[in-house]
């Protein structure tokens, strides 16, 4: 079931910088109309929070949209409301019921779900650097995996399993017949099998590096935000409904522009994004938020290319069968960066 809540209350509490960025924005838009909507749904994942060292907490990584409010009224918003969905089809099916307008998405996922048909647009790239693939000592390289056991938390087609395909198929691998996936089970979940040395990797995400660096569990195989060629391409993009981009035009340059102030702040001032987090009752503990707010390169938003990104995934979804369409085509009818393309020459470093 799907639940939406205004954070009206979350205003108070919004820092001073906070308020600053949006008088900034009212002050700057003299020339632009009004949003033709004041109403904007943002995605909020509907899922248990990650436990990890007895700490749960949840995907942290889409902080950007959580500390937005305060932001989007300045540039008109009124009506604010963020929709909990869970990942998988009920995420699919938002979009195709026109229940939400804009959400952060993995870019493999994008790409799958423009595939498919999905009616979203990719609008921008927030950061890299989602996840580390660990794995134990035996694991020289990453063609060592050949037949071994990789572990991720959901089905095939998840995010863990489309990157680590793609990182096979990078490498030579045959992502469907050389790797032994383990899944999450009733018992355990991959990341306590990997603790307890009963699979060879597991890609962890990013509110789960610092248990696995402090207890010296394996190592770093793969850093999606320091190792090319993954730390070049965004594993976060900006996706809203397609209807929503085409309908309303200058309300998706506000909202965007208010998302973009957020990822900045992120990149900027982790220590006031994350009270902002915990303040608003997004996150639960203060040191996890900000250590995922400090280990994501929030701060490349205007450098690295998001169709470059997109067209590096879907060239290897495409190469190992998970692709239908062309990558050319998928681009071509699922992005939209003219709203990018200006806000970048509006919001210079």
């Amino acid at each position: 079931m799907q639940v939406t809540q205004s954070r009206r209350d979350f205003l108070a509490s919004l820092s001073a910088a906070g308020a600053a960025g949006a008088l900034d924005a009212r002050t700057s838009l003299a020339d632009e109309r009004p949003p033709e909507t004041t109403t904007i749904r943002i995605r909020v994942e509907d899922a248990p929070p990650l436990v990890v060292s007895g700490v749960a907490e949840n995907a942290l990584c889409i902080a950007p949209t959580l500390i937005t409010e305060d932001l989007l009224r300045g540039e008109g918003f009124t009506d604010i409301r963020y929709v909990l969905v869970k990942n998988g089809p009920p995420y699919t099916q938002a979009f195709e019921r026109r229940e939400i307008d804009f959400s952060t998405a993995f870019a493999p996922g994008a790409v799958r779900r423009l595939d498919a048909g999905v009616p979203i647009t990719v609008l921008a790239g927030v950061h890299p650097g989602c996840f580390q693939l660990f794995v134990h000592e035996h694991i020289r390289t990453f063609t060592d995996l050949k037949s071994k056991q990789v572990g991720f938390n959901e089905g095939p087609g998840s995010a863990e399993h489309l990157y680590v395909s793609i990182m096979a198929a990078h490498v030579g691998l045959d992502p469907e017949n050389d790797i032994n996936w383990v899944m999450t089970d009733h018992v355990a979940s991959p990341l306590e099998l990997f603790i307890q040395s009963k699979i060879d990797a597991y890609l962890a995400f990013v509110p789960e590096f610092p248990e696995l660096r402090d207890r010296k569990i394996g190592r770093v195989l793969v850093d999606m935000a320091m190792d090319r060629p993954w730390s070049q391409y965004y594993c976060c993009v900006l996706v809203g409904s397609t209807d929503f981009v085409r309908q309303y035009p200058v309300a998706t340059k506000r909202a965007m522009r208010a998302i973009l102030k957020a990822t900045d702040l992120c990149a900027t001032e982790p220590e006031r994004a994350a009270r902002q987090l915990i303040e608003g009752g997004f996150a639960q503990h203060y040191e996890v938020a900000l250590q995922t707010l400090t280990d994501l390169p929030y701060n490349v938003w205007r450098d690295l290319d998001p169709e470059d990104s997109l067209r590096f995934y879907a060239l290897w979804m495409h190469e190992f069968g998970e692709l239908t369409s062309t990558p050319n085509k998928v681009i071509a009818e699922g992005t939209d960066w003219r709203f990018l393309n200006e806000l970048k020459r509006e919001l210079k470093a």
